[in-house]
């Protein structure tokens, strides 16, 4: 493909060169991760999880359906850059609305291609998550500026900023869905069940949640490291005593497993894709799901109230907690996955019922 030089500069000292597309690149610094998603790039590119991360797609061509906002998880993309092996310049779809490359350069996301997206991801699985800065100019990249990246408050960055109502006709249920970083697949998922839906900011309280006398609460999924989050944690610990069910996913369920007294860590590489298997150890079924996250809750340090439900087929990790003493449950995954498999939907029915 040709186009002006980039390059992508690691923490470690290796630099991946290759041919940029999307907006030009200054200095753009973020988390490279990997996600091996083989369709779902805009839903990726607009997934509120991924703010702070430069985004390495593991399928060798991507952008060959195009993009339309149809697709869109969240009202804007939070990437901080992109890299493919290929982009495909002439996308066949009858939805298609522009190229990737436009995508990119409209929203200000620098993108990198011509790179072997095959090394680089098998150089994180073994060193784990670095820091990288997409670049036109390597002379600009310091050591000292990689390493005093942080991603930081991310979910004050993505939350909405007021209430947002996502009503539909003959609602059976009201359900506030608290932002630290919400999918628009969760609030469909929601709709489809007869729920009026209210998308809640971050920084609302305990007693502000309360006093909309919903019927549960959706915790929705995010970007960063949870610990992050006291107040929030410190909220949802009170949330948890006001007989209110309760749904977390991804984010969300680290923040109520933290609010029970459990831990966190993080991963080496974390899990991001929609081919990840998990199984339920209440009924020994595995299931195919789409994840992105970083981190995860300690199973080792769930409290008596918590039980674990699901577990990483891969690698053991927690992916799911019912809790005995309070309506509510959680799980890591992303049972509204779009694009993603379907197989955990029956989650949203099950929170449903307890409405």
């Amino acid at each position: 493909m040709t186009g002006e030089p980039r390059f992508l500069v690691l923490e470690n000292g290796r630099v991946f060169a290759g041919v940029g597309f999307g907006a030009s690149a200054d200095c753009a610094l973020g988390e490279v991760v990997f996600t091996t998603n083989m369709t779902g790039y805009a839903e990726t590119l607009t997934d509120p999880s991924y703010e702070g991360q430069i985004v390495v797609q593991t399928f060798p061509l991507i952008g060959n359906y195009g993009v339309n906002d149809a697709d869109y998880e969240s009202r804007q993309p939070f990437v901080q850059g992109y890299i493919v092996k290929e982009w495909c310049q002439t996308p066949s779809h009858f939805a298609s609305k522009e190229a990737i490359d436009a995508f990119l350069k409209r929203h200000n996301i620098p993108g990198l291609c011509g790179v072997d997206t095959r090394a680089l991801t098998k150089l994180i699985r073994s060193a784990g998550v670095l820091r990288g800065a997409l670049t036109d100019d390597p002379a600009k990249v310091t050591p000292d500026a990689l390493q005093a990246f942080h991603i930081g408050d991310a979910v004050r960055r993505v939350t909405t900023r007021e209430a947002l109502r996502y009503p539909i006709e003959n609602a059976k249920h009201k359900v506030l869905l608290w932002d630290f970083g919400v999918k628009n697949s969760s609030v469909r998922r929601l709709n489809e069940r007869g729920c009026d839906v209210t998308v809640i900011p971050s920084f609302w309280t305990a007693e502000q949640i309360q006093a909309e006398r919903p019927d549960g609460v959706l915790l929705s999924n995010g970007p960063g490291d949870p610990e992050t989050n006291q107040t929030i944690i410190q909220e949802l610990t009170k949330l948890t005593k006001m007989g209110i069910p309760i749904f977390g996913i991804c984010l969300g369920h680290q923040l109520l497993a933290l609010s029970q007294g459990a831990a966190t860590e993080k991963l080496k590489y974390g899990h991001r894709g929609g081919n990840h298997p998990v199984r339920d150890l209440l009924t020994g079924r595995t299931f195919i799901t789409s994840q992105n996250h970083g981190y995860a809750v300690k199973p080792d340090s769930l409290p008596p109230n918590a039980v674990l439900r699901f577990v990483n087929a891969n690698d053991g990790t927690c992916e799911g907690v019912d809790y005995n003493d309070f309506a509510g449950f959680s799980v890591q995954f992303h049972p509204e996955a779009c694009a993603g498999p379907k197989d955990t939907e029956f989650l949203f029915d099950r929170f449903a019922a307890m409405l």
